[in-house]
């Protein structure tokens, strides 16, 4: 049962208070998907924004099956792509990423010592990287959704988080920190 299904039916029917009360509830949490997909936090803003207006003009599709959180996610996670596509930034090709060896399914696991240091190196990889490693890892979207949301094939999915990791993995190892064993 979705809790805020009272202002969900408000929103239906135009009410714009409902509209604004909806937006308060969730902007912060939508805004911090966005940044999570889009570094520079003007156009994550821009995003946030465009996916409000998107979901309030699509809200009658809306059928109480999923919670309206995940269905407002699903509009941000799909406006940030969106953006992404008309950038022409989405997966960068395997061979224009340098350092990037074969990967093996299971490369050295570890766990940065902390969440800052991943954040910075995943702030260095490649858009369609970022963007895969967020949408599996951050996200809880599964390969098939991805693939779905990007318009590429499972495999391409799967081979581009491989990398995504490797290449993280890659750039924390080379950032000097120590680090505990684990999984990434």
């Amino acid at each position: 049962m979705n809790i805020h299904s009272e202002l969900v039916d408000l929103c239906k029917r135009g009410d714009s208070k409902a509209q604004f009360e909806l937006y308060r509830l969730y902007s912060k949490a939508m805004f911090n998907v966005s940044c999570r997909i889009l570094p520079d936090t003007m156009e994550a803003e821009d995003a946030m924004q465009e996916a409000f207006f998107k979901a309030f003009d699509k809200m009658h599709t809306f059928r109480n099956e999923v919670a309206f959180g995940a269905w407002l996610k699903r509009i941000v996670v799909n406006t940030c792509i969106d953006t992404l596509k008309k950038k022409r930034l989405l997966l960068t090709p395997i061979d224009e990423v340098r350092g990037v060896a074969d990967v093996q399914d299971n490369p050295d696991d570890f766990i940065p010592e902390s969440v800052e240091d991943v954040k910075q190196a995943m702030n260095q990889l490649p858009e369609g990287y970022r963007l895969v490693l967020n949408l599996h890892l951050v996200e809880g979207y599964e390969y098939p959704e991805i693939s779905e949301m990007l318009g590429i094939a499972q495999s391409s999915v799967r081979s581009q988080f491989t990398r995504a990791r490797q290449r993280l993995i890659e750039l924390l190892k080379q950032s000097n920190k120590t680090f505990s064993y684990g999984r990434v």
